[in-house]
């Protein structure tokens, strides 16, 4: 009785395939696969998380945007009122007006201060 070796050593009934070492490599693959695709489905969540970010960040941006906007033509509106009364010989009501901000930045400093 003989027996013939097919590969690497396999019986002739097997064709070499799981004694050769091919399905250790296979098994392999197919580890490496599934870790490849875990971690591509966390980048994929982490880049779609990122994105929804990016979108909430650019509309704060924007909203930040106007509302500068609006307090600058309000400040400039308020700087041309001012322009007008220093024209004007209103000079003791400006400094009067000049006095009264300065007293309410002090006490808005001295209120932030404390905290």
């Amino acid at each position: 009785l003989t027996v013939v070796f097919i590969g690497d050593g396999a019986p002739a009934g097997s064709y070499g395939y799981t004694n050769s070492g091919y399905s250790v490599y296979e098994e392999e693959n197919e580890r490496l696969t599934e870790s490849l695709r875990t971690k591509v489905s966390a980048i994929k969540s982490l880049s779609i998380e990122i994105g929804t970010e990016v979108k909430n960040q650019n509309k704060m941006l924007s909203e930040m945007d106007n509302d500068f906007e609006s307090a600058g033509g309000l400040l400039g509106a308020t700087m041309g009122r001012l322009r007008m009364l220093s024209r004007g010989s209103q000079t003791k009501l400006l400094c009067y007006m000049m006095l009264f901000a300065f007293f309410v930045f002090f006490v808005i400093y001295w209120i932030i201060k404390l905290r």
